[in-house]
């Protein structure tokens, strides 16, 4: 499920945590590393549970208007788009979701309140204003219509945000992404798929698992070795005042180039400048790009990167 990015970004929170803990074995680490990753694959379907719960509501709030002593036009001629929408039914009746929702108890029951307000952030909203004026009834237009209300109106709904760290550690920085991966999921839905649609796993495959473990383990294990070489290109830095954040994403990049073949030096250098950029200091970008450039020239000189393919 989860981007060959984040995966990195997982890694270096675990590295980091390890060697900055210092209590915890190989074992714990990777296990809470994983137990991380599980954790994103949660809150995915915690997000994609909302959308039910929401349009629950807004049936609630129908049976309430048409049971009122003196209802008024409105009450009686509700508009039942919403709660009438495809891709949303399609979705409670998806296989894969009512199987993780009965093995793990996953629910909104302890924050209902949060419902009511995203359902009010929802009916404020233009794009379900002109939905709902919309005389397109297609199941097309009902795809596009969900798709388009987590990316633009509950992906923007800041208090969501708030809660989700309240609630777990693992969700503090990665919200906003795993929103985009529901957004995913839902424009590759189709009609004909009706209850067997496909949700995103929890590893694309077995070689994006077999990438963060290796990752983490040959960090952890070959760690001394890394940090020399870091401190042989680094001789005009004082590291013990360099952000600690930085020497730990070196050494994963400098794992990612040893023990990677497939994945091309350019793409490896990027993916950690770019991830420095993100979660450590202004300047770490450039710090990182300058070390881990004489990193590879040396690693070349050595005859020790052995890329099967390398675009650069």
């Amino acid at each position: 499920m989860l981007s060959r990015r984040l995966l990195r970004v997982k890694v270096m929170q675990t590295v980091y945590g390890h060697f900055r803990g210092g209590d915890s074995s190989l074992q714990q680490a990777e296990k809470e590393l994983f137990h991380s990753i599980s954790k994103s694959h949660e809150l995915y379907h915690l997000l994609l549970l909302l959308i039910l719960d929401v349009r629950d509501l807004a049936e609630k709030r129908i049976e309430i208007g048409l049971n009122k002593k003196r209802p008024t036009y409105e009450d009686l001629h509700p508009n039942r788009k919403f709660i009438n929408n495809k891709v949303i039914q399609q979705l409670r009746e998806n296989k894969q979701l009512l199987k993780y929702v009965e093995t793990t108890g996953l629910s909104w029951k302890n924050n209902e309140q949060y419902i009511k307000d995203v359902y009010k952030h929802i009916l404020d909203s233009d794009l379900y204003q002109h939905y709902m004026l919309s005389d397109d009834d297609s199941y097309e237009a009902d795809r596009k219509f969900v798709a388009k209300l987590y990316e633009k109106v509950i992906g923007q709904y800041l208090p969501l945000y708030a809660l989700f760290k309240e609630e777990s550690i693992f969700w503090n920085d990665e919200a906003e992404f795993v929103v985009s991966i529901v957004v995913k999921t839902l424009k590759e839905f189709k009609e004909e798929n009706g209850e067997e649609q496909a949700l995103q796993k929890e590893f694309k495959d077995e070689e994006d698992r077999e990438f963060v473990k290796t990752l983490f383990r040959k960090t952890i294990l070959n760690n001394q070795d890394y940090q020399a070489l870091i401190r042989k290109f680094s001789r005009n830095w004082d590291l013990e005042r360099v952000a600690y954040l930085d020497i730990v994403l070196m050494q994963i990049a400098i794992a990612e180039f040893l023990e990677f073949p497939k994945i091309p030096v350019k793409v490896t250098l990027n993916e950690y400048i770019e991830i420095a950029k993100h979660y450590s200091t202004p300047k770490s970008g450039t710090f990182i790009n300058g070390i881990l450039d004489k990193v590879i020239t040396h690693l070349k000189k050595e005859n020790q990167l052995e890329k099967v393919v390398d675009r650069e």
